[in-house]
């Protein structure tokens, strides 16, 4: 491995432990060591990278690393990203989840988190306010943004995510004709990526219904559920959430962890640096909690690199083909409903996890202050958790 190549891995590690604040403010930490300072690419590429990624399954921040890496040094480097740049907040979040299959359900533990559940409802929320004003900007958007949410609201199933996205995409995908048409580009030979996203899915999907009535091999379908729920995310962190709490907590089959351990998990995930994705981890640990930490970890593990790997997969697809899909009217236009429908399924999953908590005006308090805080002040989202932490160690 080349020293430039070395000190590019290091720069990604820096990272690492310095971005807070979710995809876009991620973007400001990458303009200044990958732009600025070391001149690894243009301010135009990396718009372009991040715009490519923005239309991708999965973490935008991640797959912008790794598609960067892949233009340095293809896939070898583009992995290597990968683990550098999730490694320390999965870690965090193992351990976190560790600690809480073991320790959550003690009253000092309940009592340092009770006031960054509401926050994390606020956040959620934020994520939802900020999606609908980014993308939802005609009336077939709002309408399929309402839908979408109230669908996900009362049908509680992990399989009616991909059907409403689909089904979102189609409708906007009508109205192609409002977007310029450009010179069709033909489509490079890529099918080999998307082969290997699609196998390891079916692969997964087999081995995790093979092995459900098995609780020692829970890991591998945890590793099914994270994978296919990685290739269904649009929108970043904040999507993420309503498909997770369908399928870990809401959906009768499974009920891994209670919405407070849910609200907790997804509140410290929001205080570190990193990817928000690293929240997999902690469940997959509290997910093998009857199994000792051996067990949890390895569970933890397997969320991750399943939460993580297929939007890789889809972008080494993807970057070969980009060129020529956004020549494509009717799929630019689709994007318009996906868009719409995760801002629905965010702004569905504010208001499941309100429910579990008890509607005090102390609750009800800290969601408007903290949404507040977030939209208008401006305050960073691991601030406001990190504040919450702080109240908790204060007495009752």
């Amino acid at each position: 491995m080349t020293i430039r190549r070395i000190i590019y891995l290091r720069d990604i590690f820096y990272l690492s432990l310095t971005c807070f604040g979710g995809p876009q403010a991620h973007l400001a930490h990458f303009h200044k060591i990958l732009v600025s300072k070391r001149r690894y690419l243009t301010d135009e590429e990396l718009l372009e990278l991040n715009a490519l990624c923005q239309v991708l399954p999965g973490p935008t921040s991640t797959q912008t690393l790794s598609a960067l890496g892949y233009r340095l040094g293809g896939p070898v480097l583009a992995y290597l990203t990968l683990l550098i740049w999730m490694a320390p907040s999965v870690c965090i979040m193992l351990l976190v989840g560790i600690f809480m299959a073991h320790y959550g359900t003690l009253r000092p533990v309940n009592d340092f988190t009770r006031y960054i559940q509401p926050a994390a409802v606020a956040l959620v929320a934020h994520g939802a306010y900020v999606i609908s004003l980014k993308t939802v900007g005609t009336r077939t958007g709002l309408v399929i943004m309402v839908l979408s949410g109230v669908t996900a609201f009362f049908i509680h199933s992990p399989f009616v995510f991909p059907a409403v996205l689909l089904a979102a995409g189609g409708v906007t995908s009508i109205n192609y004709k409002k977007h310029p048409p450009q010179k069709i580009k033909p489509v490079k030979k890529a099918w080999p990526n998307a082969a290997l996203w699609l196998s390891v899915l079916v692969v997964a999907a087999l081995a995790g219904s093979l092995t459900k009535n098995i609780p020692e091999l829970r890991p591998i379908r945890l590793f099914e559920n994270f994978y296919r729920n990685g290739s269904l995310v649009f929108g970043g962190g904040q999507a993420l959430v309503p498909m997770l709490y369908t399928e870990f907590v809401e959906y009768s089959h499974k009920q891994y962890l209670t919405s407070q351990e849910f609200l907790s998990g997804f509140a410290f995930s929001q205080a570190l640096p990193g990817p928000v994705f690293s929240f997999s981890a902690y469940i997959g640990a509290l997910s093998m909690r009857q199994h000792g930490v051996g067990e949890e970890i390895f569970g933890g593990l397997m969320s991750a690199f399943g939460l993580f790997l297929p939007g890789i997969f889809l972008l080494f697809f993807l970057i070969r083909v980009w060129d020529s899909l956004k020549t494509f009217r009717r799929f630019r236009a689709s994007l318009e409903g996906v868009t719409a429908a995760s801002a629905g399924f965010i702004a569905a999953a504010a208001v499941l996890l309100f429910q579990p908590l008890e509607t005090t005006l102390g609750n009800v308090t800290i969601i408007a202050v903290s949404f507040a805080l977030i939209a208008f002040a401006k305050i960073p989202s691991w601030v406001i958790i990190v504040l919450g932490l702080l109240l908790g160690l204060t007495p009752l």
